[in-house]
């Protein structure tokens, strides 16, 4: 059975400008949910990218659903796959991802298998997977379904969520979360440089965290 639901809203272009410039494991200080598992893997390196989820439901051999979702997708979409625990087929290859990248597809998130490596990257479109495999899906019209709630790396992924990727992980938040927490990890970023000035001009590492002063503590209340 197939399920065809319509495109969520996107994000506002300058809230994606703005999430971009932060880094997950930045937020990863202080943000604790809605990042993937690591078996997720980025297959581009020094590519960050953010986007509006277009979510799709793939299970078993049926791709008919993969192109559905590339000929809607707008650009800066990011198209993510469930591949319904599935890791023996390629759900994309060199043809999708050239086409996802006519469609200006921000980034494409499978959790599952793709194939062509050197198509998807030539072909430049950000992608992440758990895996290749030289066995593809097929067009056999058995169903799949479109802008549904998905899982994704152990996450929950609703249609119109924002997904900021890069090759330390990827991470999906609510669209009303993206100004506090950007903002907050864009300030982070600013700090750690002024550490690493800090470094630089020869102070201790774990003097500057704090990390000294915490050990020592420690330590105090043991000999209590």
């Amino acid at each position: 059975m197939y399920v065809l639901n319509p495109l969520p809203p996107q994000i506002d272009p300058h809230l994606l400008e703005l999430l971009v410039q932060a880094e997950p494991a930045v937020i990863g200080h202080f943000r604790y949910t809605g990042f993937m598992c690591p078996g997720i893997r980025a297959l581009f390196q020094d590519r960050r990218v953010a986007g509006t989820a277009v979510t799709v439901r793939v299970p078993g051999m049926d791709g008919a659903m993969v192109h559905y979702a590339v000929g809607q997708a707008r650009p800066g979409d990011f198209i993510v796959m469930d591949r319904c625990g599935d890791m023996s087929i390629a759900t994309l290859g060199g043809a999708v991802a050239y086409a996802a990248r006519a469609a200006g597809v921000a980034g494409i998130i499978v959790d599952g298998l793709v194939t062509d490596l050197g198509e998807l990257r030539q072909y430049g479109v950000p992608v992440w997977s758990r895996g290749t495999s030289a066995v593809t899906v097929k067009t056999l019209g058995l169903g799949g379904e479109f802008c549904v709630p998905v899982s994704c790396g152990g996450v929950a992924v609703n249609p119109g969520d924002a997904i900021l990727a890069d090759e330390n992980g990827i991470l999906v938040m609510p669209p009303s979360d993206i100004d506090h927490s950007a903002r907050r990890a864009l300030q982070m970023m600013k700090d750690e440089k002024r550490t690493l000035a800090r470094i630089d001009d020869g102070e201790k590492y774990p003097d500057i965290m704090g990390s000294t002063q915490v050990i020592l503590d420690a330590i105090e209340k043991q000999k209590r």
